[in-house]
């Protein structure tokens, strides 16, 4: 079996061989990019059923409904011959699920071969706090770790529609070896050094979102969904600065880039279960229909009992956890917030 990328170039692209790990919305759209780039991509599919659907109908519909895939896109449900696939891995794994298939990764009889990792997912893990970059590098301490965001709904991206996104990685060369690897004139990817600061903005917009569909199903206008929306981008950069992210990477794609797609497009998820909320749909009824993760949903949880701890303030986050969590008033929620004492407009991340 054949781990290691074949350097052949097709044009000014250099050929590698990609495993996909996860076959959602965004795996399958970013499997089906690298396919129509030239890679050699495989894609894991947790389901026989849904691997076949990709390998004979070029076709996934259960989350890309109407999308017709390239043809050179190969699926499998074995994991195994997946992993053995390739050496770079794109973990397009949801967040509360991405520990149980990197141990799966780790006990693989190659685990060694995997040198460059792709993560996709965002969220923080419940029960740990952990952010992606950390549950790898527990389980996969040797492996290259790079996270790729931004304001890309699979939806386009998976009809190749203009996107920009950012690979980010503590080790320069790695996201410029992503870049290299996944840039074409569908796809601009850009780079950063700042791999906390790039899981942040993708984990916490999501729960802005949440915040704006509960506001928008309230027809409380355009004026207070911008201001759910600036506001929730300086909780980002409060909690970005106390981490010791790059306060500049919430200015670009994976900040306002990510939060101006998440809260005002009906792709987004997160709003759409906001809306639904806000309607007056129970959490469970809400993600019940939508039918795939909800990924602020979960966050919002491990978000809030995080800066408890840490003692961060975040009134938008807060609020949304007590409307999910503990069954608050929505009304009520939104006028604490309306009515918080005022206060200047201070550009300093480290108050409220």
């Amino acid at each position: 079996m054949v781990y290691y990328s074949v350097d052949t170039r097709k044009g000014s692209v250099v050929i590698m061989k990609l495993t996909i790990l996860g076959a959602g919305s965004f795996g399958t759209a970013m499997a089906n990019h690298a396919a129509a780039m030239g890679h050699e991509t495989l894609l894991w599919c947790r389901r026989p059923e849904q691997a076949e659907a990709v390998n004979t109908r070029k076709e996934n519909p259960e989350y890309l409904k109407g999308v017709k895939l390239h043809p050179s896109l190969a699926a499998s449900s074995n994991l195994e011959s997946c992993l053995a696939f390739s050496n770079r891995l794109v973990l397009a794994i949801p967040a509360q699920y991405q520990r149980g298939v990197l141990e799966a990764v780790r006990l693989s009889p190659a685990h060694k071969r995997w040198t460059h990792l792709l993560n996709l997912a965002k969220g923080i893990e419940i029960g740990t706090g952990c952010f992606m970059h950390q549950i790898a590098s527990e389980l996969l301490p040797d492996a290259s770790y790079s996270v790729l965001s931004g304001p890309g709904h699979a939806e386009e991206v998976a009809r190749r529609l203009p996107t920009a996104l950012v690979a980010a990685s503590a080790e320069e060369r790695r996201a410029v070896a992503w870049q290299e690897l996944l840039n074409d004139r569908h796809l601009r990817v850009y780079t950063s050094d700042d791999v906390q600061g790039v899981e942040i903005g993708g984990a916490m917009k999501n729960v802005i979102a949440i915040a704006v569909g509960v506001a928008r199903a309230l027809e409380f206008g355009d004026n207070s969904v911008a201001a759910i929306a600036t506001r929730g981008l300086a909780e980002i950069m409060r909690y970005g600065a106390f981490t010791g992210a790059n306060p500049m990477t919430f200015a670009g794609l994976a900040g306002i880039g990510d939060m101006m797609v998440t809260c005002y497009s009906m792709y987004s998820r997160n709003l759409r279960f906001g809306l639904a909320v806000g309607r007056g749909q129970s959490p469970a009824e809400a993600a019940a229909e939508i039918g795939q993760v909800i990924e602020g949903m979960h966050t919002c949880r491990a978000l809030v009992l995080r800066a408890r701890m840490d003692e961060v303030e975040l009134p938008l986050s807060e609020g949304i956890y007590r409307v999910l969590y503990e069954s608050a008033s929505i009304t009520e929620v939104l006028s604490e917030l309306l009515f918080r004492d005022p206060k200047p407009e201070s550009f300093d991340i480290h108050t409220a």
